[in-house]
């Protein structure tokens, strides 16, 4: 058997990063495309490697030749690369296609050392390398039979989004047999190549074949088995943090994203906190619905923006101003507050990361449960000369939960004491108590200290329409917000969702009623692992304390690298002490997470 790869394209799209060199010189991790795939073609003794090579070719050639590789390479040369694609490449290297069973790549590829080893094993001859579809797949697609057989291929120009759950994408690694090359493939590709011309691609070819009585090529489907093409620096940034060895190094890559996680499409999020039994499909039906409108046309200003989120909260539309997220809401709050600000820790950074380090005074609960009340707020800074109060309810991470009853005493201290006191209520529909909003326009009046924020991300699930309110009895201070922050500071889908959202009220306590029942039994679940404590939450997430035998960061790179599975450890906040947050999902992917845990905490 024999390797054949084409590396004759010139790589635009990676822009300066091939302004000198081919694509597959590029680097990922600090080892180049072309060194990572020939070392793994090393290990198969293939009689021969075939190298088809254009753009900056010799300088390739020359690169290649310091690898040290021992299996026997030969290139062939495609003078007309700028003016050709890929059906020309390969039919330079026709004859070598006829002489031998072939392993066909394309050297824009990074892959695990298991998708050749699936693709070499299989004992059928001639295969076509695919994977299920996922939003960041690019190119040629094909629709199976049962049986594994291309039942057709799918170009870009007739791709349709309605039917993706029946694609499969080329993985761009082929195997063919000398048998099928000799009396399928290489008189195709003479005739198409006649027929239509050398700006094509192989895989036309392979789509006519497709439609013969005895095609002999089958699809092998992939089934988990990491693969990347790269095509632009996007890609490359993603594929570093997919095929980093380096498994600390692969964490810090992606929890520095701070989302995008849909790039991943087989990594399980449990770090960012979402709603995950809402909106529901006919919501979603509803927005796709208006999808070309919202696109095409303008959001609202502010004051419209407001008038939607004050109908909604049951407010007048001087108390609430709406924002692109809570955290945007968070950035220009925190920067009118003046004098110092007491904080409970730990609890959401973007508050303390906010406000000068020496001017907070923070309140560390004593106890192993990071529970707080009411009294124990008043208690604590009652001896601080405190001009504001930020406080999370439910307290994030710790899920802490003081009612509402409890929340307007302490309220009704603050304005006593003249402090201005922000009530950060993103969590609290998830608590057991209902009704317990604070966004009420007879609290607001009564209290024009009170300052309540809400991410709507978080509660109603839609995190990628980045919502929040902010609500307040004080009317300068939000007249003053309103001018801070950005007239069109939210897009078209965040407004449209406001218009609608009212409509799904039943659903939405129907959704939070399944996420409560879920919360307790994924807690009860949680609670019987070995060296797992559980503290109580009422929020979508749950932190829980491991045995001091188990180091967090630890864990989180294991479960990262072994199980795709993202967890949110929290040395840093905690003073090295051994905790987690675990967020909430529905009932499969927390078993899902319960099942690696075990696996992990239980050697």
């Amino acid at each position: 058997m024999q390797a054949i790869i084409l590396a004759a394209g010139m790589g635009k799209r990676l822009k300066e990063l091939t302004q000198n060199n081919t694509k597959c010189m590029v680097k990922v991790n600090g080892v180049s495309l072309i060194d990572r795939m020939l070392h793994q073609l090393e290990k198969y003794r293939f009689s021969r490697i075939v190298i088809v090579v254009g753009y900056e070719g010799e300088k390739l050639i020359n690169y290649i030749e310091t690898l040290g590789i021992e299996t026997p390479i030969l290139y062939v040369n495609n003078p007309v690369y700028y003016k050709t694609n890929n059906i020309y490449s390969l039919a330079l290297a026709k004859s070598f296609l006829m002489e031998d069973d072939t392993i066909l790549l394309e050297s824009d590829l990074i892959f695990d050392d298991a998708v050749l080893e699936e693709l070499i094993a299989d004992p059928r001859e001639t295969l076509a390398l695919v994977d299920k579809y996922e939003s960041w797949m690019d190119g040629t697609c094909v629709k199976l039979t049962s049986e594994d057989d291309i039942e057709a291929f799918v170009p870009g120009k007739k791709f349709k989004f309605n039917e993706i759950k029946d694609y499969y994408k080329t993985v761009n690694i082929y195997k063919f047999s000398k048998h099928f090359s000799e009396t399928h493939y290489v008189p195709f590709l003479d005739a198409y190549q006649t027929a239509l011309g050398e700006n094509e691609y192989y895989e036309q070819v392979l789509r006519v074949i497709t439609m013969l009585d005895d095609p002999e090529i089958k699809a092998k489907r992939l089934d988990g088995q990491k693969w990347y093409e790269i095509d632009d620096i996007q890609d490359l940034d993603i594929a570093e943090s997919i095929f980093t060895p380096d498994e600390a190094e692969k964490v810090k890559l992606l929890q520095g994203r701070y989302g995008g996680y849909w790039r991943y499409p087989k990594l399980l999020d449990f770090c960012y906190l979402v709603n995950p039994y809402f909106p529901t499909e006919k919501m979603k039906d509803e927005l796709r619905a208006n999808f070309d409108t919202l696109l095409t046309e303008y959001p609202s200003g502010m004051r419209v923006n407001s008038l939607l989120a004050a109908k909604n909260f049951n407010v007048h539309q001087e108390n609430i101003l709406v924002g692109n997220g809570a955290a945007e809401l968070i950035k220009s709050l925190m920067s009118h507050l003046e004098g110092k600000v007491g904080f409970i820790r730990p609890t959401f950074d973007e508050y303390p990361n906010r406000f000068d380090k020496e001017l907070s005074v923070n309140y560390i609960p004593n106890n192993l449960d990071y529970s707080y009340t009411a009294d124990d707020i008043i208690s604590f800074f009652s001896s601080y000369d405190i001009q504001n109060l930020i406080l999370v309810n439910p307290d994030n991470p710790s899920g802490n939960y003081i009612p509402k009853a409890e929340l307007i005493r302490l309220i009704l201290w603050s304005k006593k004491k003249g402090i201005r006191v922000v009530i950060d209520e993103s969590f609290s529909d998830f608590a057991d108590e209902q009704n317990n909003t604070l966004i009420e326009q007879s609290i607001l009046d009564e209290n024009p200290q009170l300052y309540v924020i809400k991410s709507i991300s978080k509660s109603y699930g839609v995190p990628g329409l980045r919502l929040g309110v902010l609500a307040s009895g004080d009317k300068i201070t939000i007249a003053k917000l309103k001018k801070d922050v950005a007239i069109w500071n939210i897009n078209s889908f965040a407004e449209f969702y406001m218009q609608i959202e009212e409509k799904y009220n039943k659903d939405y306590r129907i959704a939070l009623s399944k996420l409560r029942k879920e919360r307790d039994r994924f807690a009860g679940e949680l609670q019987k692992l070995q060296g797992v404590r559980v503290i109580p939450s009422q929020a979508n997430f749950i932190m829980v304390e491991l045995d001091t035998k188990v180091s967090p960061q630890n864990l989180l790179k294991t479960l990262l690298v072994k199980h795709e599975i993202l967890i949110k450890e929290l040395t840093t906040k905690t003073n090295g002490r051994n905790y987690l947050r675990l967020a909430v999902r529905n009932h499969e992917d927390n078993d899902r997470l319960i099942a690696a845990l075990r696996i992990e905490l239980e050697k």
